[in-house]
């Protein structure tokens, strides 16, 4: 059974754009290499927007070295990007875009979703690519909720979605570069659940909602992160109220980090080639 390594409370919280208003759970500046290959995730809402025929969101921007996935909630999302990938993303699906070389994008508020007005509710997770595919091409995974399989869990304890990697003999949609789970779980309040893990992995687990009971009788409540020790093939926790909860599991890769806002490379030269080629136009534009 792995152990808790920490508790990563107190998230701070900001705006990304106009339509984001979220609480950064971790990021590649504070866990790095303790969370690779996971780099960073916010949690968007739950927030209420007003009807509005102003588009909200986050204008156009680059990314190069690294994955975004996007898990919608409550809401709805448009992205588009100098690829040709985009879609609109609504409750339950998920948008899997890999930056890998470069490229620019924007999200934005769903435009049905902006005029009549809603909450949002949403999870973006930064996943790190190993040095030999941080120059692949970018490629965008449009992930619709009727692609994921949901798993229910023993002794009616829940159930899981399985959007990336296996639980038991279910595999997720998600195509990764390294060996990733990600899993969207919900608990019933006074149930417990056992999830099998590699040893050897990263893993954490993040509260988008209710409160967790873990081995050591310490509790994470809503936007806080449980991250465990690598050794030990299992975690196991006890849900005291209903509870949503992301597992994240996957290998570390075992390199530098070299990070500047929405880049990250592994050495510092990268970082300002990463700066250039953006300002040079190399990393395309939206049409």
């Amino acid at each position: 059974m792995k152990k808790i390594a920490r508790i990563v409370r107190n998230a701070k919280s900001h705006w990304v754009g106009d339509g984001f208003p979220v609480r950064n759970i971790f990021s590649y500046t504070r866990f790095g290499a303790e969370l690779s290959p996971f780099l960073l995730l916010d949690y968007a809402g739950p927030a209420d927007f007003d009807p509005s025929n102003q588009p909200r969101g986050v204008g156009e921007h680059p990314h190069r070295g690294f994955e975004t996935v996007t898990m919608v909630y409550a809401g709805e999302i448009e992205h588009r990007d100098s690829s040709g990938g985009g879609g609109l993303i609504g409750p339950g699906d998920v948008q899997w875009m890999t930056a890998a070389a470069g490229l620019v994008h924007e999200e934005m508020h769903g435009r049905e979703f902006t005029k009549r007005g809603g909450t949002l509710t949403m999870v973006q997770l930064w996943v790190n690519l190993p040095a030999k595919d941080k120059i692949a091409p970018p490629a965008y995974q449009n992930i619709t909720s009727a692609q994921i399989p949901r798993v229910a869990l023993p002794e009616d304890a829940g159930s899981v979605r399985v959007i990336a990697g296996s639980y038991g003999d279910v595999r997720g949609p998600a195509h990764t570069f390294t060996p990733v789970n990600v899993w969207d779980v919900d608990l019933k309040a006074g149930r417990h659940a056992e999830f099998r893990v590699p040893t050897g992995h990263t893993t954490a687990l993040v509260v988008l909602r209710g409160c967790v009971r873990l081995g050591t009788g310490e509790t994470a409540s809503e936007a806080e992160l449980a991250v465990f020790e690598r050794v030990g093939d299992a975690i196991a926790v006890e849900a005291v109220d209903d509870t949503k909860l992301v597992l994240l599991d996957g290998k570390p890769i075992d390199e530098p980090i070299a990070g500047h806002g929405p880049f990250v490379m592994n050495s510092d030269s990268e970082i300002q080639q990463a700066i250039e080629d953006f300002k040079a136009g190399r990393m395309g534009h939206l049409q």
